[in-house]
């Protein structure tokens, strides 16, 4: 397929954005304000620099970024890290990784977050296919296998515990078990992966999960505004149980909500799938073109009213509205958002993890170089 440089409809070359896509990769992985950490002589974790822990997120994240960027060395640190410190050889997690560990490889907690898992996978089966296979927990494409049957099959007789996805409707859970879903973790373009690379007997599964994530998306994402909620109903509505764990809201459009678009987006640019989702893109654009224009996002209700006071991470939230011109195509409004990506420069401080990642992704989707490998 042709990967398509978008910063060029705002008139940066090809170089030009070469140069500042290199820019970007020293000051993530190398630079002062950096997120990636070396750990002793073969290994290396993600901080979110928020937190101050390692979160499979980030993690899988880091290691999507290295084998999109050719980065082999960083990306098995990564991996070895990840296998060594978050993975759970028993008990009820077992086949999972646990979502949070101190810096020292000390867990946090013993429970997973299934967008890691993902993540792990798929990058996983790109490097097998950009590297090759090695031995061991280098051997990519067994390891990929692996955690996809470990989400779908736990919870059988065989194996003690709980599946990452509803076995029922294909969905992805926020937790292992859990009654509700998150709309960020919906990955269509991933499934698609799975269905051809899992294991023969788990591929049909997996099938049926990209169709079911792209018809959900429609409804989780709001008609007028494009947001979806952070967690959410299966049938895509805001999240309306209490949880036990946190009094924090997750009904509203905040942190987890700002991937979906990118998501959408970046399905959209793999597979060029449309089921009503792409309208999301369209209208996410529009709706905060303001804020953008009087630099100042905030918190919202789904429905676009203002529930809170600046969001979290705004250069997050513009890097993936930014990521739909691939959806909408080049206009005068995308031109907008496109060129607030170009000029903002990653962001600073202790809470740079989140909204570098999202930037990070979204300069790879938009220069052209957020690739397949098969």
């Amino acid at each position: 397929m042709e990967y398509k440089n978008y910063f060029n409809a705002i008139g940066i070359s090809d170089a030009e954005t070469l140069k500042r896509l290199e820019e970007i990769k020293q000051e993530y992985f190398f630079g002062e304000d950096r997120v990636y950490f070396d750990a002793g002589d073969d290994m290396g974790y993600i901080m979110d620099t928020g937190n101050f822990d390692a979160r499979t997120e980030g993690m899988s994240y880091g290691m999507m970024l290295c084998v999109q960027l050719d980065m082999k060395e960083q990306f098995d640190r990564i991996w070895k890290w990840s296998k060594t410190y978050m993975y759970m050889t028993e008990g009820f997690n077992e086949g999972f990784f646990a979502w949070s560990c101190q810096t020292d490889g000390t867990k946090n907690a013993m429970g997973p977050a299934p967008d890691g898992e993902e993540y792990y996978a798929l990058a996983l089966f790109f490097a097998s296919k950009r590297w090759g296979d090695g031995e061991g927990i280098f051997n990519y494409s067994h390891e990929a296998k692996e955690i996809l049957s470990a989400m779908i099959h736990k919870g059988s007789p065989e194996r003690p515990g709980a599946p990452m996805f509803n076995n029922e409707n294909h969905q992805i859970l926020f937790t292992p078990g859990s009654p509700f879903t998150d709309p960020s973790y919906h990955l269509p373009h991933f499934y698609e992966f799975f269905a051809k690379w899992a294991y023969e007997e788990d591929r049909p599964f997996f099938e049926e999960a990209a169709r079911i994530s792209r018809e959900y998306l429609v409804k989780a994402c709001h008609p007028v505004t494009g947001f979806s909620s952070e967690y959410a109903e299966f049938d895509g509505s805001p999240l309306k149980m209490p949880l036990p764990w946190t009094k924090d809201r997750h009904d509203w459009f905040y942190s987890d909500s700002y991937r979906t678009a990118a998501n959408i987006s970046l399905d959209y640019l793999w597979n060029q799938k449309d089921v009503g989702q792409l309208k999301a893109c369209e209208n996410i654009q529009k709706f905060l073109i303001d804020d953008l224009r009087n630099n100042n996002f905030h918190i919202y209700e789904v429905d676009g009213t203002v529930a809170g006071p600046d969001a979290l991470h705004p250069i997050g939230l513009m890097a993936t509205i930014a990521e739909t011109a691939i959806v909408t195509g080049i206009n005068d409004l995308s031109k907008e958002w496109l060129s607030a990506l170009y000029n903002t420069p990653l962001r600073k401080g202790e809470r740079r993890y989140y909204d570098n990642c999202l930037y990070f992704f979204a300069f790879l989707a938009l220069s052209g170089n957020y690739r397949k490998y098969e």
